[in-house]
């Protein structure tokens, strides 16, 4: 920034020191009055140039807006995404914990949901164990996950 307005006044300065040979150069009347008339649109031109790049940012603003938008979406989505896999991993959690206190051993994985309020939930679970009458009515009761979306893989325990 600080080196954009050094050149700018660099080149007034040496735009001003050119405009006054030109008219010390230019012989009066009618040629003379051309020469500083043309010679001040120049300066004019010049003075106005850093107005004109402020222009072109300007216009560049909607499409740094569009942008933002998008990378505030994205974040947005990124955010619920996260939200949803660190309910999955806690519930999942939560239910291995409940299986081993009732003796049993496995893995599951939570599927989640969108809530109607936007947050996620538990919506199903897959357990590598076998069924469990007991486990299956506590997920339903806890974490109201009915047993139709309860997946049991293993014999019937």
């Amino acid at each position: 920034m600080m080196e954009g307005l050094r050149q700018w006044i660099i080149s007034l300065t040496a735009l001003c020191m050119l405009l006054a040979l030109l008219r010390v150069l230019v012989p009066g009347g009618t040629m003379g009055r051309v020469a500083a008339f043309v010679g001040g649109l120049v300066l004019l031109a010049a003075l106005a140039r850093p107005l004109s790049e402020l222009g072109a940012v300007r216009l560049a603003l909607p499409d740094y807006a569009g942008e933002i938008e998008r990378l505030q979406r994205q974040l947005e989505e990124e955010n619920e995404a996260a939200l949803a896999e660190g309910i999955a991993e806690r519930t999942e959690a939560y239910i291995s914990d409940k299986a081993a206190s009732m003796g049993l051993a496995g893995a599951c994985r939570v599927e989640t949901r969108a809530g109607e309020d936007g947050i996620p939930l538990p919506w199903s679970v897959e357990l590598e164990m076998p069924r469990s009458a007991e486990l299956a009515a506590w997920i339903e009761e806890e974490l109201d996950i009915p047993s139709e979306r309860q997946v049991w893989h293993g014999a019937e325990g």
